[in-house]
């Protein structure tokens, strides 16, 4: 919804959604990105109550909010999303009854379809080893972007951070003699992960030889920067490792969380214990960690397939 959109709202809405989006920011830490995602889907929410002639938000039932899935169920949406969505409608319902905005929640009984399960996309370790030696021929131009670039790939898949962890991090979050970086996750949970000497010695070179070449005075601590001098856009991250991926011809897997699926796999193949890995990828629930043990026991029944004489 863009802002013409939204100031077409009726007061009364408009300012319960811009309300709820500070609470997000301010009292639930979410980051910006988490953020966009509630308020768009609240926005079309909103949207839909309006056209049913709601302009208050007491006025808000289990019906309208049904109908809202409905139509986008209809329109094809993926259930993922519509299961995002519904989420978001409970958590704005609820906190709007903890601000005594409406008397009732009438998103209690609001249920989406179940997401799909699906496994996350995960690169063998030769094809990451494949990866990672041909960035590491290309860097040995000593090209500052091409140093970056391979150290970006290397911490990435070294400790499973997500895209905008590593976008965030400044020069001192690592340390180098003891081989671990200190991450700002999400919900502002600091979580401290460690990393090999392949992502150390990529490291060791982008701090020598590329940093101080793009660097700029509104450079700041930014660990990693752009190509103008600025902290590197998690666009720009994502560019980099799909060019990589891309460049094996054997994968149609894409973007940074490839190299997060692929280090928690590769972990737990490794026998690493369930928890560690949980705490390496800053999951709050080890429900969550657990969808890699189910990666590496289907890894584990392809292999036995292909291998095994009387599979």
């Amino acid at each position: 919804m863009d802002h013409e959109e939204r100031s077409a709202l009726p007061p009364a809405l408009a300012q319960a959604a811009e309300a709820f989006e500070r609470y997000l920011r301010a009292e639930r830490g979410r980051s910006e990105h988490t953020i966009r995602a509630y308020r768009g889907d609240l926005d079309t929410l909103l949207i839909h109550a309006v056209t049913e002639g709601n302009t208050e938000l007491g006025q808000l039932d289990l019906g309208s909010l049904r109908r809202w899935l409905g139509e986008q169920n209809a329109a094809g949406l993926a259930r993922s999303t519509l299961a995002r969505r519904a989420a978001t409608a409970r958590s704005f319902t609820a906190w709007a009854v903890r601000e005594e905005l409406i008397p009732l929640d009438p998103a209690l009984r609001l249920k989406a379809p179940q997401r799909e399960k699906t496994l996350p996309a995960v690169l063998q370790q030769q094809q990451l080893g494949r990866l990672l030696d041909d960035m590491g021929e290309a860097a040995q131009a000593l090209e500052p972007i091409a140093l970056r670039d391979l150290a970006v790939v290397e911490l990435l898949y070294a400790t499973g951070i997500r895209v905008g962890e590593l976008s965030g991090l400044d020069v001192d979050d690592v340390n180098r003699e003891r081989r671990t970086v200190t991450v700002l996750g999400k919900g502002d949970k600091e979580r401290t992960v460690p990393f090999g000497v392949p992502a150390d010695t990529a490291l060791g070179q982008w701090l020598r030889l590329g940093r101080n070449k793009l660097h700029q005075p509104h450079s700041g601590a930014a660990l990693f920067l752009g190509q103008r001098g600025g902290r590197i856009d998690p666009r720009t991250v994502r560019t980099v490792v799909d060019k990589g991926l891309a460049s094996l011809g054997d994968t149609s897997a894409t973007g940074p969380h490839t190299l997060r699926h692929s280090a928690a796999t590769h972990l737990l193949d490794g026998g690493a214990d369930l928890r560690a890995v949980q705490e390496i990828l800053g999951h709050s629930s080890l429900a969550t960690t657990q969808l890699y043990t189910h990666v590496s026991v289907e890894r584990l029944r392809e292999s036995y397939r292909t291998a095994h004489p009387r599979a």
